[in-house]
């Protein structure tokens, strides 16, 4: 099977598990967080590269704002903690350092950037700095999860034959 097939393949299954998981949330303390679209962020920005988890980020909260399982803040977070994941993978390969990436492009730039677009299309007014704490928290718990999955799974053993396989 052509390395781009595998990539597809690869891609509607971690879309569908950042659509199907998307619901269920960790309660820490008060607060509820949604950490599956950072693990899958995480998870892509590995596997696939920078591209594909923008891509699958783009997808994933599309379909949770047409089935009413997210907001239009998604699309901020998801898209820059997948691209600062899947960048600093690239250069550094390096999981550690993408799941802080992903902490990163979520928790602080995409919940930056997600303020304007609260106040402009969703008629939310917003401190600009008032995203950053749930964004950072949730994006967090979603990069550990990513990371204890690839340090305690099979997962590492492919980022492993990736490297060897592509380069």
């Amino acid at each position: 099977m052509k390395l781009e097939t595998r990539k597809l393949a690869l891609s509607g299954v971690l879309i569908a598990l950042g659509v199907v998981l998307s619901p269920y949330h960790i309660p820490i303390g008060a607060a509820k967080c949604f950490p599956w679209q950072h693990l899958i962020n995480v998870i892509s920005a590995i596997l696939l590269g920078p591209v594909y988890a923008v891509i699958n980020a783009i997808v994933i909260s599309t379909l949770r704002n047409i089935f009413a399982m997210g907001t239009l803040l998604a699309f901020p977070g998801s898209i820059f903690g997948a691209l600062f994941a899947g960048l600093i993978f690239k250069r550094f390969a390096n999981t550690y350092l993408a799941a802080l990436g992903e902490v990163i492009g979520t928790g602080i730039i995409g919940a930056i950037i997600a303020c304007p677009v609260g106040i402009l299309f969703m008629g939310r007014q917003a401190a600009i700095f008032g995203l950053v704490i749930p964004f950072i928290i949730s994006s967090f718990a979603g990069a550990v999860i990513a990371v204890l999955l690839f340090e305690l799974t099979a997962l590492k053993k492919l980022v492993i034959k990736k490297k060897v396989s592509i380069q």
